[in-house]
């Protein structure tokens, strides 16, 4: 029997909810770069989506693909419905592309080695896909720039440094420098193509520059990066340097350090950290901002704006990783290191507005800034993109913003290349869905698993084993609009500290004001399968509060347990994710536990053959005459196959003794999630993993984004509606 209830709404029409009365951005669209791949070419070879421009009439896309060693082209003329138009192969490696009209002039490296670098500037027609002109550069390109009336090309010759060599310091030759060539009647003039010397300028290695970006004012005026000189300079359409300058450097408070540890606490600080930027965008024809990525020494974990005289008129500091922090894209892996890694950066005025976009390589995000006071930026929204944001593109007479994401994991299994396309429009902003921010403390969270509907209206969610060593229960309003994070509740034990090696999955009421906790367990990671009983602030109060698994069940278990809790009378009911050695095929356990009487017990559920992967569950929840689950494949993208809730007749939870034959329940379609996860526009995620139902019904969905570790870091949170 297939049940539908008649209140499921959209999820992108509940997280918009009332009309807003200003213009925001919302992802409308995205682009996966295999779709770019030939007929017969090999889908499982690696490829990426890194800087990206567009013909002038906005309605073709050109990136460029570094692994693959080509153009790929996008055709948006709807841009709602991206369509491929196929890949120019190059002879060499794409590092840059801008474009004039319908022209691309694209930077391509052909270095033997870091001693003897080499590469060529290309020209080709966008839309046939023909090379017009090839200038060699004498080094290795890496960022291109043409200049707004045509009439020449900058490219930063960066001749980089070997990172396992000498410490991976600067100082290793031959030198960078910046390469310029006319454009002349509409084609590239190499016999114009001039060096400009950079050395003696930086105080960092004034003999070795490695300029890394650049960009071209209204005056022809060059602005260059050297991110690992930490400097900056100006210069002349003819070639003279007009001004340089360092870039400096920030002091940072309320960061975290310490990678590694699966703990966000933002209590560190670090002073006099280099800028080190990476891209740059002239806003007018006197300032330019920066994305102060580091790379050798530095990272400032933000953006600057910068006078071309070198004075500083805004530094983010850590309030752009902060606001990273509230909406759960903060990477703890990268602690130590450069954080949330600011890259890429764009500039466009649209309407009366003038916005900097600014990329987080490692938050896979893009925070939109009013920059109307260049003194003082208002941060507007935080978009999510695909992994690895490496350029942007603005297109504001169609309303567009592009991103393009260099990142790849399709050795891990996860998500490819994408390019995402995201308006302007007169409406709500759909992201971010769940937030922190507004809550009296800065709450770094991630990796949301169960999830359990309060009798106070609110929402309480753990976190899974990523953050292993600080285990927590989040306290989530979902009447606010993104529904927000208004507390957390640190899971501990006696002596005051974390209780570690817990992998939450599930969280049900005990009905007295705390809490029973599901932790799936990993016995290769002395990580047991158990529930906890704590207090309402997360105590354990001993190990009487802890209930390991029978040996009934550990003689048969496999590392995927416990993926949910709820609670119905006396008896605690665990779902597990995937079979165990004595279940039969496409059938798993549900596990009951009764408290007063200490028996263990189970039923099977019969799940979905898995078409690719394999399909589990990860989330249980009784509501009514009913018990819900989700039931949902670990495919991504267009593999996805099973994303769904079903529900079981309460009646037939009635648990067998363990070791022998288990009775099958019945189950029924509530609602396939597959529709709400598109709505978002970007790829379908795999992790659907919370479900909580409150009193009167209303059904609340979330998605796991797994720490941002090789993840976009997406969160999804919504309502599907009622359920009964």
């Amino acid at each position: 029997m297939l049940f539908r209830t008649l209140c499921l709404t959209s999820a992108a029409a509940l997280i918009a909810g009332a009309a807003s009365a200003e213009m925001n951005f919302n992802r409308i669209a995205s682009f996966e770069t295999t779709l770019n791949m030939g007929d017969g070419e090999d889908r499982k070879r690696e490829t990426s989506a890194e800087i990206i421009a567009a013909t002038a009439d906005g309605n073709t896309l050109i990136y460029t693909d570094s692994p693959l060693g080509v153009l790929g082209r996008i055709d948006i003329t709807d841009a709602k419905a991206p369509k491929a138009l196929g890949n120019i192969a190059l002879d060499g490696e794409p590092t840059s592309v801008g474009v004039i009209g319908n022209t691309a002039f694209v930077g391509v490296n052909t270095s033997e080695s870091y001693t003897a670098p080499s590469g060529y500037l290309a020209v080709f027609d966008v839309t046939s896909g023909a090379e017009q002109a090839r200038c060699d550069l004498g080094g290795q390109p890496d960022s291109v720039a043409v200049a707004k009336d045509g009439s020449f090309v900058a490219v930063a010759i960066e001749n980089e440094r070997d990172e396992d060599l000498g410490d991976g310091r600067t100082g290793q030759l031959p030198a960078g420098f910046l390469a310029m060539a006319e454009i002349k009647g509409g084609a590239l003039a190499c016999d114009t193509l001039k060096q400009v010397d950079l050395t003696g300028l930086a105080q960092v290695s004034p003999e070795d520059p490695e300029p890394e970006f650049v960009d071209i004012n209204a005056l022809g005026e060059t602005i260059v990066t050297m991110q690992e000189n930490n400097h900056l300079v100006v210069v002349a359409r003819d070639g003279t340097i007009v001004n340089h300058f360092s870039a400096g450097a920030v002091d940072l408070k309320n960061i975290d350090t310490l990678d590694e540890r699966g703990s966000l606490d933002f209590d560190k600080a670090q002073s006099a950290r280099k800028r080190e930027p990476d891209a740059v965008k002239w806003i007018d024809d006197m300032h330019f901002a920066t994305a102060n990525e580091g790379d050798m020494d530095g990272g400032s974990r933000g953006w600057t704006i910068f006078s071309k005289d070198g004075s500083v008129v805004y530094e983010s500091a850590e309030s752009f990783e902060h606001a990273l922090i509230q909406i759960g894209h903060y990477p703890d892996k990268r602690s130590d290191s450069k954080g949330v890694e600011p890259e890429s950066i764009e500039f466009a005025q649209f309407g009366d507005t003038p916005y900097v976009f600014v990329g987080s390589e490692r938050g896979s995000a893009v925070g939109v800034y009013d920059v109307t006071d260049l003194a003082n930026p208002v941060l507007k929204q935080i978009l999510p993109s695909g992994v690895g944001p490496e350029g942007y593109v603005a297109l504001p007479a169609r309303g567009l913003l592009i991103s393009a994401n260099e990142k790849d994991l399709i050795e891990d299994k996860g998500p490819r290349a994408h390019v995402m396309v995201y308006a302007l429009q007169d409406a709500a902003a759909q992201y971010p869905t769940l937030t922190s921010a507004g809550a009296d403390q800065l709450i770094g969270w991630g990796a949301i698993s169960g999830m359990v509907a309060g009798d106070d209206g609110m929402i309480y969610a753990v976190n899974d084993s990523f953050y292993g060593f600080q285990p927590s229960i989040f306290k989530i309003d979902p009447g606010q609009t993104p529904a927000r994070i208004v507390d957390v509740i640190r899971v501990h034990r006696a002596n005051g500290q974390p209780a570690q090696k817990l992998d939450l999955e599930g969280i049900a009421l005990d009905g007295q004001g705390g809490f029973y906790l599901a932790s799936e367990g990993r016995t290769d990671r002395a990580i047991p399968h158990a529930i906890y009983h704590v207090t309402s602030d997360g105590l354990i109060k001993s190990h009487k509060q802890e209930f390991g698994l029978p040996a009934e069940l550990m003689a048969v278990e496999k590392r995927f347990g416990f993926e949910g809790i709820t609670k119905i009378g006396d008896t605690l009911w665990m779902a597990v994710q995937r079979e165990w050695k004595d279940d039969p095929a496409n059938h798993v356990k549900l596990v009951a536990f009764n408290l007063e009487t200490k028996e263990w017990g189970a039923v099977h559920y019969p799940k979905a053959e898995p078409a690719k992967g394999w399909v589990g569950l990860s989330e249980i929840v009784a509501h009514g005459d009913w018990v819900y689950v989700i039931e949902r494949d670990n495919q991504i993208g267009a593999n996805v196959v099973t994303k769904k809730i079903y529900r079981i007749p309460a009646s037939e939870m009635v648990p067998a003794p363990l070791g022998g034959e288990l009775p099958v329940v019945s189950k029924q379609e509530v609602r396939d999630l597959i529709p709400d996860l598109q709505a978002f526009n970007g790829y379908v995620t795999d992790k659907v993993e919370g479900l909580a139902i409150m009193a009167d019904g209303t059904a609340y969905v979330s998605t796991d984004n797994d720490g941002v570790d090789d993840s976009s870091g997406e969160t999804f949170f919504w309502s599907i509606g009622k359920v009964e």
